[in-house]
């Protein structure tokens, strides 16, 4: 049985069995979310990025889809996850034309979004053009669409009243932290925070506007402790903790995390008919991180697919899936063969089994604040 295990105390929320205890005696009840509506970067992209640049490579989607599945990882994203267990389709991205079914929802995320507009001089690296400002303009343009074709037979769009019984997803921010680290360090990245902060919480509201009740709002997981940013990040020894990741990175996540949960409490405050919930994944990720072995796993800190071995078999001069002449010599970032074993998939990104053991956290609803159990709201559906 794998449980996480915080303070000494057992979280059976993230406990394998739990789904077998929780599959429906009946027949499923149909869920009071009948679409899911996602907000983030690659963390839940499931092809949007792709789908305007293609260019993406084996091994990822190696797992479960056996091929590139527009996934920065091995196989699925929590929100592939959450839609399982809520009974719904994977979420087609908003900008895959061929393929897609939107009458359950889109996913507007893509790769290297940020949450701030990506021409501000601060960032120095490159990001995607589809910040969070944008992806809500998606949103927007998608509502008017559905209301405008809703009667004209269209089979792969959703009800014009759909928007108030969906499920709105923030997986976020990331980018905006990480991008510039290396360049300003610490404090200057903190300097521009609370405006990150802010733009989440004013997101919400505008898409409260549109009709949307119910959002799910995910913190940032500990990037101290990724393979990638330990092996490019400036730090000494005497950060390095106990567990092989970076105090002082790790600590200003945990200040960003913060200030985004109070932030979701004035948003409550200020949006009493709604559920404003900050889904605290960070603790469950440090988990993963910290003992990875209570959980089924074996390596923290080490990325399945990389070049160079060690303890991070991570090379910022060859990612995952390239091969690179240097110096004379070939080299090639290949995949492990194991993946179900690490939480790092490429040194950035999280593994599958990883997501999973996230995912059963954000349905269970003991790391959301207020306590939010999609289980109250949905018969959940077990997922392999």
């Amino acid at each position: 049985m794998n449980e996480i295990y915080i303070s000494s105390r057992p979280c059976l929320v993230i406990c394998i069995v739990l789904m077998a205890l929780l599959v429906p005696i009946c027949d499923a009840k149909k869920c009071a979310f009948e679409a899911i509506f996602n907000f983030g970067d690659s963390n839940s992209d499931t092809g949007g990025f792709w789908a305007a640049f293609p260019a993406e490579r084996p091994p990822y989607g190696m797992t479960y889809f056996k091929r590139p599945s527009g996934r920065a990882t091995d196989g699925r994203v929590i929100i592939d996850f959450i839609a399982q267990g809520l009974g719904q389709p994977f979420v087609s991205p908003y900008l895959q034309s061929i393929g897609s079914d939107y009458r359950h929802g889109a996913n507007f995320a893509t790769l290297a979004s940020t949450v701030r507009l990506p021409n501000t001089s601060l960032f120095v690296t490159g990001v995607s053009p589809f910040s969070l400002a944008i992806q809500l303009n998606q949103m927007k343009q998608f509502k008017v669409r559905v209301d405008e074709l809703h009667s004209s037979g269209k089979t792969n769009l959703p009800p014009p009243g759909i928007f108030g019984k969906s499920l709105y997803t923030f997986y976020i921010g990331q980018n905006d932290f990480t991008g510039n680290l290396a360049y300003i360090g610490i404090s200057g990245v903190k300097q521009y925070l609370p405006q990150v902060v802010s733009q989440i919480a004013s997101t919400i509201k505008e898409i409260y506007a549109l009709g949307g009740r119910t959002f799910l709002v995910l913190n940032l997981a500990p990037i101290g402790c990724y393979p990638a940013f330990l092996v490019e990040l400036p730090h000494g020894n005497s950060d390095i903790d106990s567990f092989g990741c970076m105090i002082s990175y790790n600590n200003a996540v945990v200040e960003y995390n913060d200030m985004l949960k109070e932030a979701m409490e004035q948003t409550r405050k200020d949006l009493p008919n709604a559920n404003v919930i900050y889904v605290d994944i960070h603790t469950v990720m440090l988990e993963l991180f910290q003992h990875p072995t209570s959980h089924g796993l074996k390596y923290g800190t080490k990325a399945c697919c990389g070049e160079g071995g060690g303890a991070y078999n991570f090379n910022p001069k060859v990612f995952c899936g390239n091969s690179k002449i240097i110096n004379g010599q070939t080299l090639n970032a290949t995949a492990c063969s194991d993946p179900y074993n690490y939480v790092s998939w490429d040194g950035i990104h999280a593994t599958e089994a990883a997501n999973k053991l996230v995912a059963y956290a954000i349905l269970n609803g003991s790391y959301s604040h207020p306590a939010f159990s999609l289980y109250k709201y949905c018969d959940i559906r077990p997922f392999t």
